[in-house]
């Protein structure tokens, strides 16, 4: 094998993983749970004021 077949194989298999990805995180069928994590931080913030105060939900 030549270093540059080499080179291009690696280069390509770096492309597809990389559009898979890409496919994967903009996929239609993940956009809801994405939107719940994304607001994630936002419940726990509420969550942890709570118990500072010594208040348990």
């Amino acid at each position: 094998m030549d270093i540059d077949l080499i080179r291009t194989l690696v280069t390509v298999l770096a492309l597809a993983s990389f559009l898979g990805i890409v496919w994967w995180a903009y996929a239609p069928s993940r956009k809801a749970r994405f939107e719940r994590d994304a607001n994630l931080v936002f419940d726990d913030a509420e969550a942890s004021s709570s118990t500072v105060r010594g208040e348990r939900k």
